[in-house]
C-alpha cells in the first residue's frame, strides 16, 4: 500500500480510547438525534480533536469539539445547550425534563430555554415490543388510511401531543404565494409601452446610417410586504402557538414579511422568527412576549400599530393578516375607527378567525362586529385546510371589502 492511501502516522494512536472515546461517540449521536448535520466523518473528527487537545482544560475540550462539529452559526446555541447538558452541567436536567412537559407557561425567563427536541434526544430510544411488532405486520393495507390526510383537517384545539408534534413539522411547509404585482421601477425588457430612449441611442451609434431596433423598458414586478398581526391571549393561546411554527417558516422565506403579536401590548417579533432554528427562535419569542395567554385589547393595539408601525410597514401595496378571534376587552371601544384606518393604510386586509370552524357562527360581540366592515376576507384558521384554504384565498386578486360588507349586512 501507498504511503497516499494510508492514514497518516500517529493518527490513531491519537485518537482517545475507553468510556472517553464511548462517551464522546454518544455525544456525537446525541447532536444527530436532535437535529445537527454529523455524519460518521464528523465522529471521527471529534475523537482527533479530543485526542489532540486533551481533557484536562474544560474550555479547550468544549472548543475543539464546537470546531468540528458546528458548521452554521445557528447549530452554535443548540451544540452549547447539548454540551452543558451531556457533560453534567447543574440544573439543565431539570429544563430537560420541563420541556417534555405538555404544560402551557407565560413569559419565560431565560432566553436559552432548552429545546424540546434536545430533551427528546437525550431519552433512551424506546424498546420495541414483540406484541406490537406482530400486531403491524397482521395489519392488512386494504384498511390502512393516511394519517397525514387525517391531520389535514383535524382542529389544533383536539389534537394529541404527538400529533402536534407531526403537524409542526408539517406547518413549516406552508407557502403563502402571494402575487407578484408592477412597482415603479423599470427595468430593460424585450418589449413593453415605455421606449428606452437611452439604450435606443447608444445602440444607434456606430450603426452607420442603418436603423438602430427600439429598446423598451417594462415596469418590475415584486411580492408585496406582508404583515401578520397575531393575537396571542388566553382564548387564542393553542392557535397562536402552532401558527408561530408557520409564521417562523414564512418570515425565513420571505423578505419582507413582519409579524407582531397582540394581547394588552404590541410587540415585534420579526427578528426572533429570523433566527434559523425554529426552537431557538421560539424561545427568543417566548422571552420577549410578555403579556401571553393574558387579556385583549384589540383597539388599543391596533392604535399602536397605526400610530407607530404603519407607515413604516405598510407601504407598497402590503398585504395584512389579522389573527384574532375577535373577542375584545374593551367590546370594540374604538375598534372600528382604528380597523378602517388599517384597512386604508394597506392594499388588502385579511382576517383569520379560528371561531369560524362552527357552522352556527355569528357575529354578535362587539369586536367582531366592529372589525367586519373592514376586512376584504375573513377566513378560519384551525386546521391545515384552513391554510390551505389561506395560500388560495391570497393567489386572488383581492376584492376590496365585498365579501365582508355583505356578511356584516
Amino acid at each position: 500500500m501507498s504511503s497516499a492511501s494510508s492514514p497518516a502516522p500517529g493518527f490513531l494512536a491519537q485518537l482517545p480510547r475507553g468510556k472517553m472515546a464511548e462517551n464522546v461517540l454518544h455525544f456525537v449521536r446525541m447532536l444527530r438525534a436532535a437535529g445537527l448535520p454529523v455524519g460518521p466523518a464528523k465522529m471521527i473528527d471529534a475523537l482527533a480533536a479530543v485526542g489532540a487537545v486533551g481533557i484536562e482544560n474544560r474550555d479547550d475540550f468544549r472548543e475543539a469539539l464546537a470546531a468540528v462539529l458546528v458548521s452554521r452559526s445557528e447549530h452554535l446555541v443548540l451544540f452549547e445547550q447539548a454540551f452543558d447538558l451531556y457533560w453534567r452541567h447543574p440544573r439543565l436536567l431539570e429544563k430537560m425534563l420541563a420541556a417534555l412537559l405538555p404544560k402551557v407557561q407565560g413569559r419565560a425567563g431565560d432566553a436559552a430555554e432548552l429545546p424540546a427536541r434536545l430533551a427528546q434526544a437525550m431519552l433512551p430510544p424506546p424498546r420495541p415490543r414483540q406484541e406490537t411488532l406482530e400486531q403491524e405486520t397482521d395489519l392488512d393495507a386494504t384498511f390502512s388510511f393516511s394519517a397525514r390526510e387525517v391531520l389535514q383537517t383535524k382542529d389544533f384545539a383536539t389534537m394529541t401531543v404527538e400529533e402536534l408534534a407531526e403537524v409542526k413539522a408539517l406547518l413549516r411547509r406552508v407557502k403563502l404565494p402571494l402575487p407578484e404585482l408592477p412597482v415603479r421601477r423599470t427595468s430593460a425588457a424585450p418589449r413593453g409601452r415605455a421606449i428606452d430612449v437611452r439604450a435606443t441611442l447608444r445602440r444607434s451609434v456606430g450603426a452607420a446610417g442603418t436603423l438602430a431596433p427600439l429598446r423598451f423598458r417594462a415596469r418590475r414586478r415584486r411580492t408585496p410586504p406582508l404583515v401578520v398581526l397575531c393575537d396571542i391571549s388566553g382564548s387564542m393561546d393553542r392557535y397562536a402557538r402552532m401558527l408561530l411554527h408557520f409564521l417562523h417558516a414564512i418570515t425565513n422565506e420571505g423578505d419582507r414579511v413582519h409579524v407582531l403579536t397582540f394581547g394588552t401590548r404590541l410587540t415585534n417579533i420579526t427578528r426572533h422568527l429570523r433566527q434559523r432554528d425554529v426552537d431557538i427562535a421560539l424561545a427568543h419569542v417566548a422571552a420577549a412576549v410578555e403579556d401571553w395567554a393574558g387579556g385583549t385589547r384589540i383597539g388599543a393595539c391596533l392604535l399602536e400599530f397605526n400610530r407607530h408601525w404603519s407607515r413604516r410597514l405598510l407601504g407598497q401595496n402590503a398585504v395584512v393578516l389579522l389573527i384574532s378571534d375577535g373577542l375584545d376587552a374593551d367590546a370594540g371601544e374604538g375598534l372600528a375607527f382604528e380597523a378602517e384606518r388599517l384597512a386604508k393604510s394597506c392594499a388588502r386586509l385579511v382576517w383569520l378567525n379560528p371561531l369560524l370552524r362552527y357552522a352556527g357562527f355569528e357575529a354578535r360581540p362587539a369586536g367582531i362586529r366592529a372589525l367586519l366592515p373592514w376586512v376584504d376576507d375573513f377566513l378560519p384558521v384551525h386546521n391545515l385546510d384552513s391554510l390551505t384554504d389561506l395560500a388560495k384565498a391570497l393567489a386572488r386578486g383581492p376584492t376590496r371589502h365585498s365579501g365582508a360588507l355583505a356578511r356584516a349586512a
